[in-house]
């Protein structure tokens, strides 16, 4: 049982001045940012991994320590709601960073068995968004919704281990989401989106459970409550309205981030349904662009799949030519 009961009540001075060294993650931000830029320097010009990218990987790293480091982590085994701000700064906000900073294209940029590596079975299994998605949801649901908060009370082990899991789960699962690595499983930006509302269940229903709850979910959690803490339910309760607002409003926020990047770039467009359903498009745009030479006494013949850009005025009058004929039948 770690004794968290001593801790000074939390004010704007103590949330400031409460720091401790955290060696073992100081070791890991610095040993993966050294990691990180010896790799990007090695792909030398041939490096597609902009500076803003590089800043926003080592951002991450350094926000990940600071959380660890700071107050945010001193408090959180006195205060649910504090852990919960833990949680979602480790599962959310460090992995977007991370993300951006494209860590699997530094790597696979190395040299071809480095790529090859990266398009590896094992590696399209592990970054693809399905599996990040389902260890999302088993992470958020499982480590709140059980008995893994009062276990995790009880053993430094659990405790360092649960927030590996969390940065390593949020990794994965926007990998998926809002990545663009030079990986396999390269999902059309409409999935992308959906799964990031998909990403809102489970947040929604832990958010629920807990701030509705009339007992305490984590008794051997609560014991090493100081004096001057809220509640124990009110402060879940607490805690829940942060999961559920924290957790849903950071993925809608990604996911108009998502759309407005979708809409600003003519090759996100191009991947935004994929390759079924933009084959499908582009047929149906070269038979309604055929159509409407045949009208105009064109004798070029109908046009192929392939030979109609969807994205040209050709296809534009077609399709506006076809909403005509709709209308008219009805």
């Amino acid at each position: 049982m770690h004794d968290h009961g001593s801790l000074p009540a939390l004010g704007w001075s103590e949330f400031f001045t409460t720091w401790s060294l955290q060696p073992g993650w100081l070791l890991a931000a610095v040993i993966l940012a050294a990691s990180y830029l010896t790799l990007r320097n090695a792909a030398g010009a041939a490096s597609t991994v902009k500076g803003w990218r590089v800043a926003s990987f080592l951002t991450g790293l350094a926000l990940m320590y600071v959380v660890i480091a700071s107050a945010i982590n001193g408090y959180a085994m006195s205060l649910a709601w504090m852990h919960m701000v833990l949680h979602l700064t480790l599962i959310m906000v460090v992995p977007t960073l991370l993300v951006l900073g494209h860590p699997l294209t530094v790597i696979a940029e190395t040299g071809p068995r480095a790529e090859r590596v990266m398009r590896s079975l094992p590696v399209t299994i592990l970054v693809h968004p399905v599996t990040g998605t389902l260890l999302y949801s088993v992470v958020i649901i499982g480590t709140h919704l059980s008995g893994f908060m009062d276990a995790m009370a009880q053993s430094t082990t659990l405790m360092v281990g649960e927030q590996i899991l969390y940065v390593v789960s949020g990794f994965l699962f926007l990998t998926g989401t809002i990545g663009e690595e030079k990986v396999r499983s390269d999902l059309p930006y409409l999935g992308r989106i959906a799964l990031l509302v998909v990403g809102m269940v489970p947040d929604t229903i832990v958010g629920i459970v807990m701030l509705q709850t009339e007992r305490d979910l984590y008794p051997v959690y609560s014991e090493a409550r100081p004096e001057w803490a809220l509640d124990a339910v009110k402060d879940i309760q607490t805690a829940g309205g942060l999961m559920w607002a924290g957790g849903d409003g950071g993925m809608m926020f990604l996911a108009i981030g998502l759309v407005i990047a979708v809409v600003t770039s003519p090759e996100r467009r191009v991947k935004m349904t994929g390759r079924f359903l933009d084959g499908v498009r582009t047929t149906h745009l070269a038979q309604e662009s055929a159509r409407g030479s045949a009208v105009h006494g064109a004798d070029e013949g109908p046009a192929e799949p392939g030979s109609v850009d969807p994205d040209s005025d050709e296809a534009l009058d077609a399709y506006n030519a076809m909403l005509a004929r709709m209308n008219q039948q009805h």
